[in-house]
């Protein structure tokens, strides 16, 4: 937020708004991602504050327009957060396991070199081994702390690896706290520096495509670092609750919403912090969200608080970001293989991933499109996912012709079902072994949906979608319906950690275990989603 403030030319009275606002903001949105509220919130922890994404469009649009017409464009991109989050279900196709995967591989690709870059920020004048003797001793205090440490050690990793890192700093003269001494203890912000919106004039009209292009990334990237904080928050894996998906992204675009309003840098997911946070201490309680969330507002009022955080080492937070971003690019490989590997997603990872490093090197593209676009395309990221949407995109056109039929979701649909199949197979040319195994998947498929929605007490059953294609040597089948509460694929997971003892209530569980070569249980808010693929 400091070097926004400065790269727009603005006040110490906006840098000291900016701050308290950001920190009042973070801090709100912190705690409202970790309820449950509606449509709001994950429900899970994650770190809300003024991140990078929007820097580059924001600061053309002061130098456009001033800090009123960049108000106005982030509360117009805001609503992009609510569209996609609304949305989501349809757009299952885009926001794929490939496309989350690649864009947590690219923004680890991306941040590792900050942090390796960090390393070497210390006062001039030192030794040119200071920096990398205290990233050494950060590094090597976080890795024995991951490694080995449990209970009370793990809870209080974060601050151990950063007192250690601090410790080492202060003989090597790395660390000079002298700026946090003349803070005050307690102040409020100038809030007549608060710049307002701006009007919808031609210049809100020209910026406005790139503010969108930029939101619409931030969306998709918010939206795999909701899915991403479900992965490390249980200890046991389960599936991914897209519900709590569209909450991160309503969360967010309540975030981006205020930050418009209040004149700053948009607030959004630091999901490197939220990681390194519970996977340090191994705690991921939403009550956790809760503390944090009141502790940031708190310190919006205690500017030396605020002051001592940030005389923190640069070789420290170098340290722990590249540990942090280690541990992201290895989420974003098991995103990838959660459901195989194949010789498309190997050309979607291994495209996206060279244009994406290959910018941040050098983008080409910041000259070459010239303003704005070569503002919104001038991120690596931004360019490497929306590669990889592109790519998924095409992939899902060029595949068969889908085929869709619609019934009520009860027993007495079995036989139109299995009409519907057997005509598919018949098409693709399966043989009898074959046809006879996908009608026997999309029938356990259907009992077992019809087991999940015991408590559905309305007069009409809910309406039932099946759309059906074939991709090579395997139809895959989305049975779209109202949402059960229980997850059909968390269901069959557990069963096989189970004794295969008789249980009549999971027989179709496990019979459709049996005849699927894999079963995927995405649940949005009021339709559910479960896609089975039958090899031939």
């Amino acid at each position: 937020m400091t070097i926004f403030a400065v790269a727009s030319h603005g006040s110490e009275s906006y840098l000291s708004w900016v701050v308290f606002a950001s920190l009042v903001i973070g801090g709100a949105v912190t705690a409202l991602q970790a309820t449950t509220l509606g449509r709001l919130g994950s429900g899970y922890i994650l770190l809300m504050g003024p991140a990078a994404p929007f820097m580059a469009v924001c600061v053309l649009a002061v130098s456009a327009g001033g800090l009123p017409l960049m108000s106005s464009l982030i509360v117009a991109a805001s609503l992009v957060q609510f569209a996609l989050a609304f949305w989501l279900a349809q757009l299952r196709r885009i926001i794929t396991p490939v496309v989350s995967g690649v864009a947590f591989m690219v923004i680890a690709a991306s941040a590792m070199p900050i942090g390796v870059a960090r390393l070497d920020d210390v006062p001039a004048g030192l030794s040119p081994l200071a920096g990398p003797a205290v990233g050494a001793a950060t590094l090597f205090a976080a890795a024995v702390l991951m490694l080995r440490g449990s209970g009370i050690w793990r809870l209080l990793a974060i601050p151990i690896t950063i007192l250690v890192g601090c410790v080492v700093a202060v003989p090597l003269g790395a660390y000079d706290f002298r700026g946090a001494l003349d803070a005050p203890w307690f102040a409020l912000p100038e809030f007549s520096a608060w710049p307002g919106l701006g009007h919808l004039d031609t210049h809100f009209l020209a910026l406005l495509p790139a503010f969108l292009i930029v939101s619409v990334v931030v969306a998709i990237k918010a939206g795999n670092e909701g899915a991403a904080i479900q992965q490390v928050s249980w200890r046991r894996p389960r599936a991914i609750d897209f519900r709590g998906v569209q909450g991160t992204l309503n969360a967010g675009g309540v975030g981006v919403l205020l930050s418009g309003i209040a004149g700053m840098l948009p607030v959004l997911i630091y999901l490197p912090s939220s990681m390194a946070l519970i996977g340090f201490t191994g705690v991921a309680a939403r009550r956790t969200g809760y503390v944090i969330g009141a502790m940031l507002i708190g310190l919006a009022l205690l500017p030396k608080v605020v002051a001592l955080l940030l005389t923190i080492p640069r070789p420290v937070t170098g340290a722990i970001l590249m540990v942090v971003m280690g541990l992201l690019f290895v989420e974003g490989v098991r995103t990838v293989l959660q459901d195989g590997f194949n010789q498309q997603k190997a050309v979607i990872v291994a495209v996206s991933l060279s244009i994406g490093i290959g910018l941040r090197a050098e983008n080409i593209l910041t000259d070459a499109l010239g303003s704005p676009w070569g503002v919104a395309f001038g991120n690596s990221i931004v360019v490497g996912v929306l590669a990889a949407v592109l790519m998924s995109v095409v992939m899902d056109m060029t595949v068969s012709r889908r085929r869709r039929m619609e019934a009520e979701l009860d027993i007495e649909a079995l036989p139109a079902i299995d009409s519907f199949l057997r005509e598919l197979a018949g098409r693709v040319g399966w043989d009898q072994a074959a046809t006879d195994r996908l009608c026997a998947a999309g029938e356990e498929t259907l009992s077992s949906m019809l087991q999940l929605r015991d408590d559905y007490e309305e007069d009409q059953p809910p309406r039932l979608v099946i759309i059906a294609r074939h991709r090579a040597g395997s139809v895959e089948m989305e049975f779209l319906a109202v949402s059960p509460e229980e997850n059909i694929e968390d269901r069959i997971a557990y069963m096989s950690e189970q004794a295969e003892a008789p249980d009549v209530s999971e027989i179709s569980f496990r019979l459709l275990r049996h005849y699927a070569s894999s079963v995927r249980h995405r649940k949005y808010h009021g339709i559910d989603i479960v896609t089975v693929q039958v090899d031939a």
